[in-house]
């Protein structure tokens, strides 16, 4: 499915979250990722017998494993020992490590097991072994969707379609539970299969599907060259892969007598932040792209150079699912003037996440620092607002927004 050791990323969210990782991941240079999480508490006895052994727990750890928390922890271990009906081989250690990194209350600080970790890094490259969908959940209802099934891809073969709901996985509800830990769910080795429920609302059914993983390899950009010399752009995410097959597209369309253009990145939920400032780059003069800020005022700043290969009109389709790095992107080209957005609301996703290896395999993602637009503007809980505000009646035929965004462009060619 469709957000190393030491890296930086921005998730993929759909409502989900950036994320940065320390230090640089070869190849990538600079970067940010994005993703979500939840919970479920026990104890492991060693550190619960320390804790009450002493009143307080060594290396810090007293405010956490306190005495009263320790015998507390002892007498549900033992009543859930006498009494639980199903089998008790659970892994008590890696719940109540979650369980504490969930009670700071926010679903971006998640986590990650050694194998939910390395599938967190796998996501972001652009080749991968699953089902080959696009999903996003919800920050505040936790209900995950399907925003896109890759045509000829397992989950579309079995009939997966747009705005099915992810309810089961491998019997599993899945609503609340973290993004990222879902997707390791349903990714897996090539050739082996994973049962998946779907809620369909448009008919109001329950649907079972049982799918066969196999290799994925991610088209991020689709492409075509319009009427009139418009150019036509479409941006799914922004993973490793997406800044070759931009400048692909980009550059066939300019060999096309490209006129002007537009970047559909419409449900579009984030990634790298490499990928974007990349893009970035190419398409801005000479200037800072976005920076960040955290609790003390530090951070980081991006910035794109000279080379501005944009030279035409351009028009961004954005809707209330264009997130985190997509709203970098828009962000950027609204505050330079480089294009005029067209749709509804963005998201509204401005705070971003580190990712840190703890040394065993397993890491923890921390939200960490806000990000801003060019001109100073952190879209946290608010999005970005579109120089021009289209809605698309879906009770009506053809796409509003896209036809909204080629009268802008003739008329500006014009």
């Amino acid at each position: 499915m469709d957000n190393s050791e030491n890296n930086e990323m921005i998730e993929n969210t759909e409502n989900d979250d950036m994320i940065v990782v320390t230090g640089k991941k070869e190849g990538s240079g600079r970067g940010l990722f994005l993703f979500l999480g939840m919970i479920i508490g026990a104890a492991f006895a060693a550190l619960i017998m320390m804790a009450a052994g002493r009143g307080k727990s060594t290396q810090g750890l007293g405010d956490i494993i306190t005495d009263e928390t320790a015998q507390k922890l002892i007498k549900i271990r033992q009543k859930i020992s006498s009494y639980y009906l199903f089998d008790q081989d659970v892994d008590t250690q890696t719940g109540l490590i979650k369980g504490y990194v969930d009670s700071y209350g926010d679903p971006y600080t998640v986590y990650y097991t050694d194998e939910e970790y390395q599938s967190l890094m796998e996501s972001t490259s652009g080749v991968y072994c699953g089902i080959g969908v696009v999903v996003q959940q919800n920050a505040s209802t936790g209900v995950i969707t399907i925003v896109r099934p890759y045509v000829n891809a397992p989950g579309w073969e079995a009939g997966m379609r747009a705005e099915d709901i992810l309810y089961k996985v491998a019997g599993e509800e899945v609503t609340g539970v973290d993004l990222n830990l879902v997707v390791t769910k349903i990714k897996g080795d090539e050739g082996t299969t994973v049962d998946v429920t779907v809620y369909r609302p448009s008919t109001n059914e329950y649907i079972d599907m049982t799918l066969t993983r196999r290799k994925v390899e991610i088209e991020t950009i689709a492409y075509e060259m319009l009427d009139d010399g418009i150019g036509y752009i479409e941006m799914s995410s922004f993973d490793e892969v997406t800044y070759h097959q931009f400048m692909d597209a980009f550059n066939d369309l300019k060999d096309q007598n490209m006129k002007s253009l537009i970047v559909d990145i419409r449900d579009n939920g984030g990634g790298l932040l490499t990928s974007v400032c990349d893009i970035l780059d190419a398409l801005l003069p000479e200037g800072i792209i976005t920076y960040t800020e955290d609790r003390d005022g530090k951070g980081d700043q991006y910035y794109s150079d000279k080379a501005c290969m944009l030279d035409v009109p351009m028009v961004v389709l954005v809707n209330g699912n264009s997130a985190s790095a997509s709203e970098i992107f828009t962000g950027a080209l609204q505050d330079y003037g480089k294009a005029t957005i067209v749709g509804t609301q963005t998201f509204g996703k401005g705070i971003v996440q580190t990712i840190m290896a703890l040394g065993d395999g397993s890491a923890v993602k921390v939200t960490v620092s806000r990000y801003f637009t060019p001109k100073g503007v952190c879209i946290h809980g608010v999005g970005i607002t579109p120089d021009e505000v289209v809605e698309n009646d879906l009770e009506k035929e053809g796409d509003e927004q896209l036809e909204a965004a080629k009268a802008i462009l003739l008329k500006q060619m014009n």
